[in-house]
């Protein structure tokens, strides 16, 4: 999206009122993992499910809308995002575990969830523990790692879509794919009901902790980075990591494209691994985004394979960088 003026006081004018916050010309790059971005036109802050029903069906429908989530797996562009961003908050993140079930607010962070139902002896959702992010975005996503996915646990979905209206999708409605989720157009997830199997609470923890060492070891978790940058090509469920031998993996056709540790501006391809990129530091969204079209590129031309981004792009593009 490029040429968008962004006016978020006559924005503000134009939508209903709510009993969550509204905040024109938000900056964004304080809620997004790589720490880059400009402003959403106006963010809004639902106070809980009812406040957000309402909202949606008084917002006029030229007006955007779109959910983001703790900013795990998102570049949000140097000019900012038009219309309404809606993030939720602590009305959407609670978890409970009753049985083998776990029923989670959308706002919930996946890791939570897992510890969640790992102190309750559920087994099952113990690779939520390595996906970053929330409930919401994995919905969206099929988020998954190492072999399991959203797709293998989830039962039903609720959401309200753009009228307002509450709706619930059970799994076979979701249209599931490798990280995608057909029935997420439109739609902005409020909570999900999770089925796993009984287990010893030490085991599954274990499991779990596991998954977190594995995920430790082999990606850059501790930089500003934004997770796997790339679908694998090959449909495969997990980024997995570089002992992985699978040579259609996206982070070998990287490395053999030559882009390891390539910089532009303040973006990096990771030298521990590059299937993600890295703020630096320095970094705008046009850097992050030049390198990840500049991977892709080198990609095609080194094996053929086409390339897609996981990592979701939101926003106005304002600039383009120099190749350091």
């Amino acid at each position: 999206m490029t040429a968008a003026v962004l006016d978020g006081e006559r924005l503000l004018q134009r939508l209903p009122p709510v009993r969550g916050r509204l905040t024109a010309m938000r900056p964004l790059a304080d809620l997004a993992w790589f720490w880059v971005g400009g402003p959403a036109e106006v963010l809004f802050q639902p106070a809980d499910v009812d406040d957000l029903a309402k909202f949606l069906a008084g917002c006029p429908e030229d007006i955007p809308v779109q959910p983001v989530g703790v900013g795990s797996n998102l570049l949000v562009r140097d000019g900012g995002v038009p219309g309404v961003v809606i993030r939720l908050g602590r009305g959407f993140a609670g978890i409970e575990a009753e049985g083998t079930r776990v029923t989670a607010g959308a706002a919930a962070l996946d890791a939570r969830v897992a510890q969640v139902a790992a102190a309750a002896g559920i087994a099952g959702l113990e690779f939520l523990r390595g996906v970053p992010g929330t409930i919401g975005g994995a919905l969206a996503m099929n988020a998954g790692c190492y072999g399991d996915e959203i797709k293998d646990v989830l039962r039903e979905a609720h959401a309200v879509d753009r009228s307002g209206r509450r709706v619930t999708i059970p799994l076979a409605e979701m249209g599931f794919l490798y990280r995608h989720a057909d029935a997420a157009e439109g739609l902005i997830f409020t909570a999900a009901l999770f089925e796993g199997r009984a287990d010893v609470p030490e085991a599954v923890i274990a499991r779990m902790e596991a998954v977190l060492a594995r995920r430790e070891a082999s990606q850059p978790i501790r930089e500003r980075t934004g997770g796997s940058t790339f679908r694998n090509p090959t449909g495969h469920s997990s980024t997995g990591g570089e002992g992985d031998s699978d040579e259609r993996k996206a982070w070998r056709l990287i490395d053999a494209a030559g882009c390891r540790g390539l910089k532009i501006g303040g973006a990096q391809v990771s030298e521990k691994h590059c299937n993600f990129m890295i703020n630096t530091g320095t970094a705008t969204a046009a850097d992050l985004e030049e390198l990840g079209e500049t991977v892709r590129a080198r990609v095609k031309s080194s094996s053929g394979v086409d390339l897609f981004w996981e990592i979701r792009r939101i926003g106005v593009i304002i600039s383009q960088s120099k190749t350091a």
